[in-house]
């Protein structure tokens, strides 16, 4: 825009319009999303200079270049099928079935697995060299010394990581058989308990959301951003992990896990909660919505529409109001001993709380829950014990 300048002297840009400034490698990891290392190796490529390494003598790791060129290929070949292939007319239906418009499928980059078992393998797997490629990416399965493409008669999904490179697929399966879901398995450039569905799209959509919402499914996310909500991700069929969290808490100044209301969706709050605790330093604010039974995101905003449906995120519990009510859960605390037992619930949890305000707060409110002072509580775990 007329607002952005950049100064080749300086080697400086600054954004009038918005406040941004900075360097070239603070534009990609601002912009992109690119880790401080990332941006300084493209800048490097793209100006055909080596980076040195700290330690010239340690072993280099394999080069994964291959593996990113060759599944965008095989993105781009599954939604040429998608359009084309004559069983894909089964794939189309079922999108439109769900309500899914064609300039959301080709947003999402959505396409076709046919249902034979080489597909990929007679286009993108002629050499030797290339079909190692191929099982190193998890597109082939190698068994009793026979290849066959592991997704067939699937649509597939894109996984894409914060810098939009393919890292691997989920496929839903078409025909009868299970599994119903298949992911890639775990690779080099996959791993999908740090990886989230539609955190680049939402990231593209908007470079610092106020809001993130993290739900159960592929469709979840496709069908929120066809009503507007294009700020949720969805996690690839494990429970939250503390790497999500990294990957989620410096994006938003919000972040809202959405479940559906029945016991195993409290179940899988519950531990997201748990994993949340220590990294909830209250710079952020961590909330869990509950649908209504039978409900989830992609059935629920399709009946009721954007506004009620952004109507309910407000609505949703902070995370210190779900633990206080899902620990004082048959507890009376008209009694003496049921608020003991809250309080010996509780105290656990807080003392895994990063130190600090939110701390404070809570063990202030489950003072007043019980009636009794408490005592001050001890140093949270380090954060190398704790893993990170």
């Amino acid at each position: 825009t007329p607002s952005f300048t950049v100064s080749p002297d300086k080697q400086f840009y600054h954004c009038f319009g918005c406040g941004a400034h900075g360097t070239a490698i603070g534009f990609l990891m601002d912009f992109e999303h690119q880790e401080f290392r990332d941006a300084v190796e493209e800048l490097a490529r793209a100006a055909g200079l080596p980076v040195p390494n700290e330690d010239e003598s340690a072993p280099k790791g394999p080069d994964t270049r291959p593996l990113y060129a060759l599944l965008e290929k095989a993105a781009q070949l599954y939604q040429r099928e998608l359009r084309q292939h004559p069983e894909a007319v089964r794939a189309v239906d079922y999108l439109k079935g769900r309500g899914l418009s064609g300039q959301m499928a080709a947003g999402f980059g959505l396409g076709y697995a046919p249902p034979v078992w080489d597909f990929l393998i007679g286009r993108l797997g002629r050499t030797e060299q290339d079909l190692r490629h191929l099982i190193q990416a998890g597109l082939v399965v190698e068994q009793d010394g026979k290849h066959y493409d592991r997704f067939r008669d699937r649509i597939l999904f894109p996984i894409r990581d914060r810098r939009g490179r393919v890292i691997g697929f989920g496929g839903r399966l078409l025909g009868d058989g299970k599994p119903k879901y298949l992911n890639s398995p775990e690779t080099p450039l996959f791993h999908k308990g740090r990886e989230l569905y539609g955190l680049h799209q939402a990231l593209k959509a908007q470079r610092t959301p106020q809001r993130l919402l993290v739900v159960e499914g592929y469709m979840d996310v496709i069908a929120l951003a066809q009503f507007g909500i294009d700020y949720a991700v969805a996690t690839l069929g494990t429970a939250t992990t503390p790497d999500h969290l990294r990957h989620l808490l410096p994006q938003t100044p919000e972040l809202i896990f959405c479940f559906d209301g029945d016991q195993a969706g409290r179940t899988a709050a519950w531990k997201a909660l748990e994993t949340c605790l220590p990294l909830a330093t209250g710079q952020q604010e961590i909330r869990f919505l509950f649908l209504p039974e039978g409900e989830d995101p992609d059935t629920l905003i399709r009946q009721e529409g954007r506004a009620a449906f952004e109507e309910r995120l407000q609505q949703a519990k902070t995370l210190s109001d779900f633990l206080l009510d899902h620990l004082a859960t048959g507890i009376d605390l008209n009694t003496l001993d049921g608020r003991a037992r809250l309080g010996t619930r509780v105290t656990p949890l807080l003392e895994r709380l990063p130190a600090g305000l939110l701390r404070d707060l809570l063990r202030d409110r489950l003072s007043k829950l019980v009636g009794l002072a408490l005592p001050n509580l001890p140093p949270p775990p380090s954060r190398r014990a704790l893993g990170h």
